[in-house]
């Protein structure tokens, strides 16, 4: 069998998320009789049956919904390869490093002194980032960041773990249990947590973006975060922190893209590795 071309499958993707092949040639800016000829010369080629067509529309088979989710996967890889090769082109090139504000645990001064001492070290640049920064590095538009685990999805991510710290409630001057000395997940039942949209586990509170956001909430007394204990040293007004004896420890890692770890990003790594170690 010849090997699926990156335009089938973009047209393929787009009919399968349409489910409705006029509107995916909409979406894709062609003719629908063309598009569904593309999409029967991949079913031949391929032997298999992707889209069972209805009188409204179609509707994915089996194999269908298996090249939907690792075709994505595909033109996302190709989208990423494309942006890091444009960028390692570039005339002015440089190491874009993502992480929240705030979020280095302190270790960022000693890894960038680290890492700039080094022969050929490039320029470093920053893309702060509350709630995109894996994605950032998936997609090609920055090289290493700093995430925490289990607080970030950091699937399809290689990582080093530089940091280890406790998480600490954030709540209201006002709430009841800020007049309590120490804590337990237990006693969080019920209350309102908010959610980071690049969050591993999205729970049912309140979507924030940005740390002012979530400490205004917290401040007003509509919700309640756990908060790593670096970030519970930047006060904000009618905030109270309370440990949490059994709180998950959040860990703080280096990441980089799975197979993605050019001599820059290993230089880098190797950096925050040694800041670590010592």
């Amino acid at each position: 069998m010849e090997d699926v071309e990156t335009r089938e499958l973009r047209y393929f993707v787009a009919v399968a998320e349409e489910l409705h092949f006029g509107r995916a040639a909409e979406r894709l800016g062609i003719a629908q009789p063309p598009l569904s000829r593309a999409i029967r010369r991949l079913e031949h080629r391929m032997g298999v049956t992707l889209l069972e067509r209805t009188s409204r529309g179609a509707r994915l088979t089996a194999a269908g919904e298996v090249l939907l989710a690792d075709g994505r996967t595909a033109l996302a890889a190709v989208a990423a390869a494309t942006r890091r090769a444009q960028r390692a082109g570039a005339a002015r090139r440089r190491l874009v490093v993502t992480m929240k504000p705030g979020g280095d645990a302190g270790l960022l001064p000693g890894i960038l002194a680290a890492y700039e001492s080094q022969p050929g070290a490039l320029p470093v640049e920053f893309a702060f980032s509350i709630h995109q920064r894996a994605a950032m590095l998936r997609d090609g538009r920055a090289d290493v960041g700093l995430l925490h685990h289990p607080q970030n999805d950091l699937r399809g991510l290689a990582t080093e773990a530089l940091a280890v710290e406790q998480r600490v409630l954030a709540l209201a001057d006002s709430h009841p249990l800020a007049s309590r000395g120490t804590l337990r997940t237990a006693d969080l039942a019920g209350q309102v947590m908010p959610q980071w949209p690049e969050a591993a586990d999205v729970g049912p509170g309140p979507r924030v973006h940005d740390a002012g956001e979530l400490m205004q909430l917290v401040a007003l007394g509509r919700a309640v975060a756990l908060v790593t204990e670096s970030a519970a040293k930047r006060p904000h007004r009618g905030v109270t922190y309370r440990p949490v004896s059994d709180a998950q420890p959040a860990t703080l890692v280096v990441a980089w893209p799975e197979n993605g770890r050019s001599r820059h990003v290993a230089a880098f790594v190797a950096a925050a590795r040694g800041i670590t170690a010592g």
